[in-house]
């Protein structure tokens, strides 16, 4: 059975009577039940379910624009009122969009409770121009500010929720942390969240796990940057970001010098959410597994999310990052997708009972 932790027993009761899928055990793919082989397959086992989007671009306080995907859901039958039917904002990872298996399994199940979706596309990744010479981080939490700021304003009588995955999920959680209470988001969940950058860099950076991940990911950031090359030249020296052989070295050349902090460390510092885990006011749960290498289990804040009435810590023995398959043959959901589908609802129809 996975771990759960929580800061409060009301949180704990809470889940246990309505989101019970994480009190129940949750057995991984027989033949893939190792955290790599689950990380390497899922993208290419999973299905990935049509989903119609409607682009919007929205600009941003430094001039630059925002690509946001929506799925409006109008042919629902639970809410046929669009002032009130519930909004999910998805945040995708590192360099993903809002075309990831992921992110379109949670765009299915919230189409099934008749809730309407939106992904953040962080700026550059998803096609549109680069307006200014500015990307995105973890650590910088401004365009999320202005998209949740923006989607509210559409919708301010929605139940609105936020979901995370991997880098998404530590924008969101740095986010909660930064502003507390005072969010209109009114739950959210994170998945596969690293907790400490230091730890997943240092994990990461381990021979095989270079091999199998650091290496491919590093070249997907230099790739997404190398397309609006002309916008960095004059502030960033983009010969040595393209010669970066892993995500810390990136992060080194590129992203650190783009937010402006003096240093690698500095720009890591601020980019772990686990310091900010204890300043969340409203309830989140957050999947992770201790196998996955993306996120090293010593680096998980378990005592800290037990000083939070507000966190619930779901911890998998197995699971990977963003693995979670189960079943014999894993084409359609996933324990985290069950996971994703009974916390939104639970918190849509019940969340009452925790305020």
């Amino acid at each position: 059975k996975p771990q759960l932790v929580t800061g409060g027993e009301s949180f704990n009761r809470f889940l246990q009577d309505h989101c019970p899928v994480v009190t129940e055990t949750y057995y991984p793919t027989v033949w893939c039940w190792e955290s790599r082989g689950q990380t390497l397959l899922r993208p290419f086992i999973t299905s990935k379910p049509p989903v119609q989007y409607r682009n919007e671009l929205i600009k941003t306080a430094d001039g630059g624009q925002i690509s946001l995907d929506w799925f409006d859901n109008c042919n629902n039958k639970f809410y046929m009122d669009a002032t009130t039917r519930p909004t999910i904002l998805l945040l995708p990872g590192l360099t993903g969009t809002s075309k990831e298996s992921y992110i379109l399994h949670m765009i299915h199940l919230s189409e099934e409770l008749g809730y309407r979706c939106v992904v953040f596309n962080n700026r550059g990744v998803a096609g549109e121009n680069l307006l200014t010479p500015r990307t995105y981080c973890c650590a910088n939490t401004e365009d999320l500010e202005t998209v949740i700021h923006h989607v509210h304003s559409l919708y301010p009588s929605a139940p609105f929720l936020a979901a995370g995955v991997s880098m998404g999920g530590m924008l969101l959680l740095n986010y909660l942390g930064k502003i507390g209470p005072k969010t209109p988001l009114k739950a959210a969940a994170t998945f596969s969240v690293g907790w400490n950058t230091f730890a997943c860099s240092e994990s990461l950076e381990k021979p095989l796990n270079w091999l199998l991940f650091n290496y491919y990911l590093t070249t997907c950031l230099q790739s997404s940057v190398n397309k609006h090359r002309h916008m960095f030249v004059k502030q960033i020296d983009m010969d040595h970001v393209m010669k970066a052989k892993s995500i810390r070295e990136f992060d080194k050349r590129f992203t650190s010098v783009m937010f402006g902090y003096r240093t690698i460390d500095d720009y890591y510092t601020d980019a772990s959410p686990n310091r900010r885990l204890k300043s969340v006011g409203i309830p989140v749960l957050c999947l992770n597994s201790v196998d996955d290498v993306f996120s090293p289990s010593h680096a998980i804040p378990i005592e800290t999310a037990k000083q939070n009435p507000n966190v619930a810590l779901v911890l998998t023995s197995y699971g990977g990052h963003i693995g979670f398959l189960e079943g014999i043959w894993p084409r359609q959901s996933t324990y985290m997708d069950r996971v994703f589908k009974q916390f939104v609802q639970a918190m849509v129809e019940h969340g009452h009972e925790l305020s």
